[in-house]
C-alpha cells in the first residue's frame, strides 16, 4: 500500500476546515477586503529576494522545483506576502491602500510535530501601500476581534514588538553584536552562525539556555529613532484604547527578513511548542526587494488555519457550525424500480433536497440498515406496487412512521 508523503494529512471532515475559511472570508470582506489567488509555483528568486538568503525557509525549507532551464527554478510557494506584493506590481494596481486577502497551501520542507506540516493551509491578508502605523493597530483590532468573537476563543495571547526602521536596524545590530560576543560562550551552534549572517534570527532560537541569554539582551525597540518611538508608542495606545490586550515580547522578531516597525503574534499554550497560530506585521521595502524603483509600505499577516482548528476542536458544541442536511434515501426494491428510483432521486435533488439512492439491491432489512448508517431522514421505498400506482412509501428514520404519498407530493411533502 501507498501512504501519504511525510508532512502531509487528509482531510476526511471539512466542516471545521470550511467554517474557518468562510468565517473569516465573509468577516474580512465586511472590512473591504478582495479575495485574490495567486499561482502555488512562484520562481524561486522571488523568495530569495524577499525572505533573505540566510532564512531558514531559503537555506532549509524550500520545496524547489528542477526545470529543463538552468535559469528558470521554481518552487511550491512556501509563504503568500511576497506572491501578494508581486502580484500588486506585476499588474501596477493603483487603488491605495490596497486591501486584499487569498488562501490556499503552503509548503515547507520542516520536521513535522503538532500543528507542523509540510503542506499546510493559511489564511493571508496584505494592505499594500498605506506608510500609517495606524493600519497596524487597526489590523492586530480586526485578528483580535475575529478571534474573539467570531471563533469565541479565549486562551490566547497577543505579543508585539516593534523592529525599527531600516537605520535603526542596522545602528542595532551593533549593539546586539557586542552584547553577543559577551555571552558567546553560553550560545548554541546555530545561533553563533546567525550572529555572523542574520544577527537578529538568533531571537528564533528554542534552545533554552540561549533564551537565557536573550532575557537581559539589549531591546531594539529601546533603539529606535524619534519618529519610530512616536509610532511604536500610537500602535500600543491606539490597541489599548480598543481594548486590545496585549504583551510586548521584545525578542520578536519573525522569522523572514522583510519585516520592519510592528511585528505580532497570536499564541496558545495548548498548542505545544508551535504556539503561534497568526502572525505578521509591517513591511514597507519588499517592493523595493522585489525590484520596484518604487518603495510601497505595507503591511500583512497570516492564520494557520491547521493550527487555528486545534484550538477550536474542543469549541465545536458552542460554535455555529453549518449542520448537515437531512438526507432522503430513495431506495428501490428490484431491478424494474431502479430507473425510477433515479427518476425520483433526480426531481428531489434539483428541488434542492440532499438525496441518496441505494442501487445495489438488498433486502429491505439490510437496504434500511444501510441507509440509517449514512444518517437518513427519511427513506423512500418503490417495489412493484408503488411503482403501479404512482406512489412512494416514506418511512420516517427517527420515529418509525409510514406514509404512503404521491409522488407528484413528494417534493412538497418533504420540504414540510
Amino acid at each position: 500500500m501507498v501512504s501519504k508523503i511525510r508532512g502531509t494529512q487528509d482531510f476526511l471532515d471539512l466542516i471545521l476546515f470550511n467554517f474557518i475559511v468562510d468565517t473569516t472570508k465573509k468577516y474580512l470582506m465586511c472590512h473591504h477586503f478582495t479575495e485574490i489567488a495567486t499561482p502555488i509555483l512562484e520562481s524561486t528568486e522571488l523568495f530569495k529576494r524577499s525572505l533573505g538568503l540566510e532564512t531558514d525557509v531559503v537555506t532549509k525549507q524550500m520545496f524547489t522545483i528542477a526545470t529543463q532551464k538552468e535559469e528558470e527554478l521554481m518552487c511550491l510557494r512556501p509563504e503568500a506576502t511576497a506572491s501578494t506584493m508581486r502580484a500588486f506590481l506585476e499588474h501596477s494596481i493603483q487603488t491605495f491602500p490596497w486591501k486584499v486577502f487569498s488562501w490556499g497551501p503552503m509548503f515547507r520542507y520542516e520536521r513535522p510535530q503538532k500543528g507542523r506540516f509540510r503542506q499546510f493551509h493559511q489564511i493571508n491578508m496584505e494592505i499594500i501601500n498605506t506608510p500609517s502605523t495606524w493600519y497596524d493597530a487597526y489590523l492586530i483590532t480586526l485578528l483580535d476581534r475575529l478571534f474573539s468573537q467570531r471563533f469565541q476563543l479565549q486562551n490566547y495571547a497577543l505579543l508585539i514588538n516593534f523592529l525599527g526602521c531600516q537605520a535603526d536596524r542596522q545602528r542595532f545590530k551593533t549593539v546586539l553584536e557586542a552584547y553577543l560576543n559577551s555571552v558567546k560562550h553560553n550560545l548554541c551552534e546555530t545561533c553563533l552562525v546567525r550572529k555572523e549572517k542574520n544577527i537578529l534570527r538568533v531571537f528564533d532560537c528554542k534552545n533554552s539556555v540561549c533564551q537565557e541569554q536573550y532575557r537581559n539582551a539589549p531591546k531594539i525597540a529601546d533603539h529606535v529613532c524619534t519618529e519610530c518611538a512616536q509610532e511604536w508608542k500610537q500602535v500600543q495606545e491606539t490597541l489599548q484604547e480598543l481594548s486590545v490586550t496585549f504583551s510586548v515580547e521584545p525578542t520578536l522578531v519573525r522569522g523572514l527578513d522583510y519585516y520592519d516597525k510592528t511585528a505580532f503574534e497570536f499564541v496558545s499554550t495548548e498548542l505545544g511548542a508551535q504556539s503561534a497560530f497568526c502572525g505578521g506585521g509591517r513591511y514597507n521595502h519588499l517592493a523595493g526587494q522585489l525590484g520596484s524603483k518604487t518603495e510601497y509600505p505595507a503591511l500583512g499577516a497570516s492564520i494557520g488555519i491547521e493550527r487555528l482548528m486545534l484550538l477550536l476542536e474542543p469549541l465545536k458544541n458552542i460554535l455555529p457550525l453549518p449542520q448537515q442536511p437531512g438526507i432522503q434515501v430513495v431506495v428501490p426494491m428490484g431491478p424494474e424500480q431502479q430507473n425510477l428510483a433515479l427518476f425520483i432521486a433526480d426531481e428531489l435533488q434539483n428541488n434542492g433536497l440532499c438525496t441518496d439512492v441505494l442501487l445495489d439491491g438488498g433486502s429491505l432489512k439490510s437496504m434500511l440498515r444501510k441507509a440509517n448508517k449514512i444518517g437518513a431522514q427519511h427513506v423512500l421505498i418503490i417495489g412493484q406496487e408503488e411503482q403501479e400506482t404512482g406512489t412512494v412509501m416514506v418511512k420516517n428514520m427517527q420515529t418509525g412512521a409510514e406514509e404512503r404519498i404521491a409522488q407528484t407530493a413528494l417534493v412538497a411533502y418533504l420540504k414540510r
